[in-house]
């Protein structure tokens, strides 16, 4: 597989600018809703879609809103769209060259342009035959000597030749990343935590520890056994400081139970900053690199999520798992508009955020296993699209980018879903599998249908609850007492993607990922924003350092609150108060 670039777009300024990360073309282009792709698009909203209840009895409509790939099938039927929606939103897509973009990202050039890199998550899932470059330089074989690495090492422990400093087999994992160096990787361990990937975890414990609460760290640690346990410290600089206090807090634990010795045996690190990887007392040798043209939040592809997924389910299984991603990436550069899943479910997003109004938008996964897609999401999609200004830094004069949430089944429908039926509009993207990974079948003991149908039947009919609802004349009918009615009436005209896909396999799972990842990419090229920087994440940071510093202060030698507001500084004094521990303030 090599990427076309044919498409591509090579316009740039002669005169690049340049900041402390590096230097950046500024695009010449005008803003996205200056072009008449856009404009087509505001006035076909202006000229008024009919109501989802009067679009779904168009039977040629329906039949036409759906695509299938390998064993995914996208019905967006329920979306407020017509077909004449859907050429204009391709023809949006044509005018940000969006699929022109990712060609783009996939031969390497520096799409991130604020921080002057390449976007090469695509590289971390790649087949040895691909060719993937950056800066003229073959990543693909990098990328596989880590995957080989890893794989030895995971076999090693799994097996049992690798020993702990007492001599016993290493049987949990404990990984301390936050982030991107937590949530994908968290969200895959979950998802085939059942199922048949899970025979391979079996009498194995992975536990992941992200806040910098001291709870946390009580929560991930409480069941393991340092002479069994292995920590994984996941950090690129290994400077992040959540992420640095908790692995010092691991390695105190394991230092204090088995002596300091033990620490080049119970602790290895994913990172590319060996020198503090061996300061730390961490042998090099098993330290798993990645690269600065892996975002964090599209990480979990690289050793970040691969390294602590296959000590605990086996390298086969993540082998499938990315194979699964590089199914959907080649899908995304091939596919042609109609029958191509990520951007679909791109275009819907920005139509719904953009000319429908709706700010959120909501997963609900028919599927325990993934309670932790929609946390994962928040991240990719939130992280990336969550910008004020556009690539040349001028503010954008349009709504981008979306609140995203989400909770698994039928806990959402016990939690939000009255919000979606009676309050605001929130577009959700239902996820559903025809096979069970836990099937349950009790019909002979009188149950009149399995658990997973039973599951499955609320996957079917909240979509077009969503989208019919229930107006007065039917409540009337049904005897509702009039002064009841307006309590009880379904506004319908509520929009909703319905992904169906075959099991929950280590394949499909990856494909999951990787096309949220690139419906979140989709989006960003329309919008002509930087998906791939997080300037925004900063500023908290250097302000939360002037707190640390106070507290250090304060704690320490008694120093007195100053340099805050008078809020801020009334808070703190609160907090650091020692006259009355018991004082409810």
């Amino acid at each position: 597989f090599r990427p076309d670039t044919r498409q591509t777009d090579s316009s740039l300024p002669a005169d690049p600018k340049t900041t402390h990360q590096g230097t950046y073309p500024t695009p010449p282009m005008p803003l996205i809703d200056s072009s008449n792709a856009w404009k087509a698009l505001k006035a076909h909203k202006t000229s008024g879609i009919p109501h989802l209840k009067q679009l779904m009895e168009d039977n040629k409509r329906v039949d036409a809103l759906n695509a299938t790939f390998e064993g995914i099938y996208l019905d967006y039927s329920r979306n407020c769209v017509t077909e004449k929606t859907m050429e204009l939103l391709f023809d949006l897509a044509d005018e940000a060259n969006v699929i022109g973009k990712f060609k783009e990202m996939a031969a390497g050039k520096k799409i991130n342009t604020t921080e002057g890199r390449a976007v090469m998550h695509m590289a971390l899932r790649s087949a040895p035959t691909d060719k993937f470059e950056v800066d003229g330089k073959d990543v693909v074989g990098p990328v596989h000597a880590v995957l080989k690495k890893i794989k030895a090492f995971s076999d090693k422990v799994r097996s049992g030749e690798w020993k702990g400093a007492t001599g016993k087999a290493i049987t949990s994992v404990v990984a301390i990343g936050i982030g991107g160096s937590y949530l994908g990787a968290e969200f895959v361990a979950e998802a085939l935590s059942t199922g048949p990937a899970a025979k391979n975890a079996s009498g194995r414990t992975l536990e992941f520890l992200a806040n910098v609460d001291p709870v946390a760290v009580e929560r991930a640690l409480r069941k393991l056994d340092p002479e069994t346990t292995m920590a994984i410290v996941i950090s690129k600089t290994f400077t992040t400081a959540e992420t640095m206090l908790n692995a010092r807090t691991v390695r105190k634990w394991i230092v204090e139970a088995l002596g300091e010795k033990a620490v080049p045996l119970h602790m290895i690190a994913c990172s590319a900053s060996p020198d503090k990887v061996k300061d730390f007392g961490i042998n090099p040798d098993n330290m798993f690199t990645f690269w600065n043209w892996v975002g964090g939040r599209y990480s979990v592809s690289s050793a970040v999520g691969i390294m602590p997924l296959s000590l605990h389910y086996g390298f086969e299984t993540m082998a499938e798992f990315l194979k699964g991603a590089r199914s959907i990436d080649r899908h995304l550069l091939s596919a042609p508009p109609r029958e191509n899943l990520p951007l679909l479910m791109g275009l819907l997003g920005v139509w719904n955020s953009s000319f429908c109004g709706h700010a959120t938008r909501a997963i609900a996964c028919y599927a325990q296993g993934m309670l932790k897609l929609a946390p994962h999401i928040q991240q990719v999609d939130m992280e990336s699209n969550g910008k004020r200004v556009a690539l040349n830094g001028e503010e954008l004069t349009f709504p981008a980018g979306e609140v995203n949430f989400g909770e698994p089944g039928t806990n959402g429908q016990h939690s939000f879903y009255q919000l979606f039926h009676q309050g605001r509009v929130v577009p959700v993207d239902f996820v559903g599998f025809i096979k069970s990974n836990y099937p349950i079948d009790n019909t002979k003991s009188g149950e009149t249908v399995s658990n997973h149908d039973e599951l499955m039947s609320n996957f079917f009919a909240q979509p077009d609850a969503l989208a019919y609802g229930k107006g007065p004349e039917e409540l009337k009918k049904e005897g509702v007492a009039e002064e009841l009615i307006p309590h009880k009436t379904f506004p319908g005209n509520r929009p909703s993607n319905c992904l169906l896909v075959d099991a929950c396999t280590p394949y499909t799972v990856g494909q999951v990922l990787a096309l949220y990842e690139h419906r979140t990419g989709v989006q960003g090229f329309v919008w002509g924003i930087n998906s791939f920087d997080q300037f925004g994440v900063e500023l908290g940071k250097v302000l939360g350092k002037k707190v640390r510093a106070q507290l250090a202060k304060t704690r320490g030698g008694g120093a007195k609150i100053e340099g805050f507001n008078s809020s801020t500084t009334r808070m703190l004094q609160m907090f650091t108060s020692v006259s009355n521990p018991e004082s409810k303030l």
